[in-house]
């Protein structure tokens, strides 16, 4: 079973999300562990502060290394070894797919949350394994990254979904972003299911929907097919789709 421990000034913020929905079951049926270390427990300070000025001046406050680095001293202990420590940070690497299924493969993850204007660099220097961004904005702390990580990890946990399908078609993990879905009513607004979908005819359901992931990914996101597992006829829909998108502009 995966353990999954976030370092963080605020632990309840984390809780009241990760005992709801598809985490929160799994947690109860003990599919994966994850628990919510308070930083600010480990403080030496009388008045529980576990920031200070930043040396050399500036705005803003900075996260004390003494802190951080006794709750991880805390963690090691607990589970009897070093967990692979992500700082998720700004300046870390843009979050994908293929590194949320790398990271699912491991036994033991710690998750940093820096605040603030962020933490002491001794910190990285130290303990760090790896700096995550889940984006290049900044928020006002690691709490929701760490949290948009832990829901991406935890779901391709084994038994965690109800079969490998629900994951294995959504946008990303083939490469692709997915096709079009829809559900009753048949009719709305004026708008009718693609009559394709009602056929029955599973052979061409699973080709029309190949065909509209492919059209989408093409339209909204053609990086993603640098690095896509495309066969030959993907690639023959994709020359398709240039040409009339030529011919078009």
């Amino acid at each position: 079973m995966m353990r999954i421990d976030i370092l963080t000034l605020f632990p309840e913020m984390c809780e009241s999300v990760l005992k709801e929905s598809i985490v929160g079951r799994a947690r109860e049926r003990g599919l994966v562990e994850i628990n919510c270390r308070n930083i600010r427990d480990y403080t030496r300070d009388k008045h529980g502060r576990v920031d200070d000025t930043p040396y050399g001046g500036g705005l803003g406050m900075i996260m004390q290394v003494e802190p951080i680095y006794d709750c991880y001293a805390s963690l090691c202990e607990d589970i009897g070894k070093k967990p692979y420590l992500i700082y998720l940070s700004p300046q870390g690497k843009v979050l994908t797919q293929q590194r949320v299924k790398e990271l699912s493969r491991l036994d033991n993850l710690a998750l940093l949350c820096g605040h603030y204007e962020g933490v002491d660099e001794r910190v990285i220097e130290e303990i760090v394994d790896e700096e995550i961004s889940i984006g290049d904005y900044v928020l006002t702390g690691g709490e929701l990254p760490a949290l948009v990580l832990t829901d991406s990890i935890a779901r391709l946990l084994p038994g965690v979904l109800a079969a490998d399908e629900a994951f294995e078609l959504e946008s990303h993990y083939s490469g692709l972003l997915e096709y079009p879905q829809y559900t009753r009513p048949y009719e709305w607004k004026c708008m009718q299911v693609p009559e394709i979908l009602l056929s029955g005819h599973h052979a061409n359901i699973e080709c029309w929907r190949r065909e509209r992931a492919l059209e989408r990914t093409f339209q909204r996101r053609p990086d993603l097919l640098e690095n896509a597992k495309l066969n030959s006829k993907d690639k023959a829909f994709l020359d398709k789709l240039k040409q009339e998108n030529k011919r078009g502009g």
